[in-house]
């Protein structure tokens, strides 16, 4: 919502900025400069980027708009699931998890959480690492090794779409200033017509430069950026799973280990230790 906030406030300010000071906007409507800079951003785009990372451009703008995936009762839920994932594997030992990671879809356990259990991504992490655990792999150091490589696998997809958004917003200045080149090169060719044409004629080519220098600054730099903020805010969904793992496996009691993948979060999704223990205490016992 603050994308969407931000596009109006910078629309509102240029255009009423440009009308109050007596402009008209039929002047800066000039559609062949606009398919000249967005045409070849969008292709220069596809040039540098694959097929993956394209996708994922589409698929930004709504993850965007919608802000960070998690909220705070999001993660709240994550550290009660931690709880009793913890607590099961101290009473009963690991292999009582067995029947929920071999089969996550079923799980009991799981269902109790629905925002985690409709989360393939995390459920995968969290089953494949209580896999390893059940099977022997007790060395925090070379488990937490292992989780650093698939995060960085995982948060480098997200940062190929900010990267390739933020090279579409560095490219606009450029390519407006191709357009207007193009327009000056046409000016030149009707150097005879009258004065009121030749204006109209460099004005256009005018636009050109304006509007490259408005979509990248006004525009694409400043959404890449959110998009790279909400990445980076989504992405603490998986260290605060990390962490609680990591935790558990070094032979922390559960509620210590839920604190350190607390202690992961930012403050404004963070849960207090007391909203953690309360909601912990009125969880049923795994099982």
């Amino acid at each position: 919502m603050t994308v969407i906030i931000g596009l109006i406030v910078v629309t509102a300010c240029v255009v009423g900025g440009y009308m109050g000071a007596g402009g008209h906007m039929g002047v800066l409507w000039q559609p062949f400069e606009f398919v000249i800079i967005l045409g070849a951003g969008v292709g220069a785009t596809v040039c540098a980027n694959s097929k993956a990372t394209l996708k994922g451009i589409g698929s930004a703008f709504g993850r965007m708009i919608k802000g960070p995936s998690y909220k705070k009762e999001d993660f709240l839920e994550l550290l009660c699931l931690q709880y009793q994932i913890f607590k099961l594997a101290k009473t009963k030992g690991m292999l009582a998890l067995e029947q929920h990671v071999e089969n996550p879809e079923e799980s009991a356990l799981f269902s109790q959480f629905p925002k985690f259990h409709g989360d393939h991504h995390a459920v995968s992490f969290v089953c494949d690492y209580l896999r390893l655990m059940s099977l022997g792999a007790d060395n925090p150091h070379e488990i937490e090794g292992l989780m650093d490589q698939e995060l960085e696998v995982h948060h480098l997809e997200d940062a190929n779409v900010g990267g390739a958004l933020a090279g579409l917003g560095d490219g606009l200045p450029a390519l407006g200033i191709v357009a207007a080149v193009l327009g000056v090169i046409h000016t030149m060719g009707s150097i005879n017509e009258p004065p009121e044409i030749l204006g109209k004629l460099i004005g256009a080519a005018l636009v050109g430069t304006f509007s490259g220098i408005l979509a990248a600054y006004g525009f694409v730099s400043p959404m890449a950026s959110a998009f790279t903020k909400v990445a980076e805010e989504d992405s603490r969904y998986y260290e605060c799973l990390k962490a609680g793992l990591l935790a558990h496996m070094a032979g922390n009691a559960p509620t210590v280990s839920v604190e350190y993948a607390r202690k992961t979060l930012m403050s404004h999704v963070r849960p207090s230790f007391y909203e953690v223990e309360e909601a912990a205490n009125e969880l049923p016992a795994p099982g």
